[in-house]
């Protein structure tokens, strides 16, 4: 690699600095009747957030993954190629690619593609995601959850360096020697790993040199301080220069704490319930979403002042290079949103960079 590579986009940004982006899974909104709308409205209102994102001059837009009918995005990669064309500056991600069932060759193709088009501004968030649907889909068996997932990262590595592609595994047959194409020009892909909150995913990013990010969504961030101790240390035990550490969460940004707590609320408590009830959690209330929205909780909700002192606390916490808000909250509406995300670019991230610089 060339010093370029090494360094390249993922490089840590230092202790007064943070860099702010946008994720979203395109929850499907609801009509005035109460009905959802349709996906296809969705992904084009999609659309313009990432086009008002890049004007606004946030760091990262990235779209997760899914395969259920409360999400829009099941083919990041082709949203990503047309937000390419709407946008100039910001960086075009997935958050996340769900590696466990797809082809590792075919995601680095589609995100090499993207590059391209958007002249080096792709990246890709590697993970097994917090759904199952696509394994039925695409007819893979989940006994076999943690091998597909290793072995489709380890062979996606080898097609990342951009060199003849030798592998052997399990789960697809072997490689000897064959070209992936496009390359990239300038850099090897961005590409991060998602993790959840395990050790043994924060090594296993450490040991193939990836920069990380954290899905945090419940509890406090400060908790996700020894996993971050962890990930530093074990980049250094694998000998790989520093990557960025990222975390993600959920929030809602508004001119009030007031108004962002009741504008978020109905829509963050009817999707909590309906996860809740397919994943045998408790029924959820006004206390706890309360405390998540607390100083130390895992919601950004709040003023441009409030958000912005807790993405503050959140860098001085664990050390992270980025915060990514993951905007949507099951069906709030598009204005909604897209104010929350004018007030990021616009209010957030100024007063942001003010307090880390004094």
């Amino acid at each position: 690699m060339t010093d370029g590579q090494v360094a390249g986009p993922t490089a840590p940004v230092g202790e007064d600095r943070i860099l702010l982006g946008l994720n979203t899974f395109g929850d499907v909104g609801e009509n005035p009747d109460g009905s959802p709308q349709p996906h296809a409205q969705a992904l084009r209102q999609l659309l313009e957030q990432a086009e008002l994102a890049d004007a606004v001059g946030l760091h990262a837009f990235g779209v997760g993954e899914h395969h259920r009918k409360d999400y829009a995005v099941s083919a990041p990669e082709v949203f990503l190629a047309a937000a390419a064309a709407r946008t100039t500056r910001i960086r075009l991600g997935s958050a996340v690619t769900v590696l466990s069932s797809d082809d590792p060759i075919r995601v680095f193709q589609r995100f090499s593609t993207v590059d391209a088009i958007s002249n080096g501004r792709a990246e890709v968030m590697l993970g097994r995601g917090s759904f199952v649907e696509s394994f039925p889909l695409f007819g893979l068996d989940l006994a076999d959850y943690e091998v597909l997932f290793e072995e489709k990262l380890e062979l996606f590595d080898k097609v990342r360096a951009q060199k003849p592609v030798h592998w052997e595994g399990r789960t697809r047959p072997a490689l000897h020697g064959l070209g992936v194409y496009p390359p990239l020009e300038r850099h090897l892909l961005p590409t991060w790993i998602g993790v959840g909150g395990t050790p043994e995913s924060v090594l296993r990013c450490a040991q193939y040199g990836y920069p990380i990010i954290f899905a945090i969504i419940g509890g406090q961030p400060r908790g996700f301080r020894p996993l971050a101790d962890l990930y530093r240390e074990a980049m250094a035990k694998y000998g790989h220069p520093m990557q960025q550490m990222a975390t993600h969460s959920p929030g809602h940004v508004a001119e009030t704490d007031e108004q962002a707590r009741e504008e978020l609320y109905p829509h963050w408590l009817k999707l909590r319930n309906k996860l809740g009830a397919e994943r045998g959690w408790g029924p959820a209330g006004r206390g706890e979403f309360d405390a998540l929205c607390s100083d130390e909780g895992a919601l950004y909700v709040g003023s441009p002042e409030t958000v912005a002192r807790k993405i503050v606390r959140l860098k001085r916490n664990l050390g992270v290079d980025r915060f990514d808000l993951k905007y949507s909250n099951g069906p709030l509406p598009h204005a909604a949103m897209m104010r929350s995300i004018e007030l990021m670019g616009t209010a957030v991230a100024p007063r942001v960079a003010e307090l880390l610089a004094g």
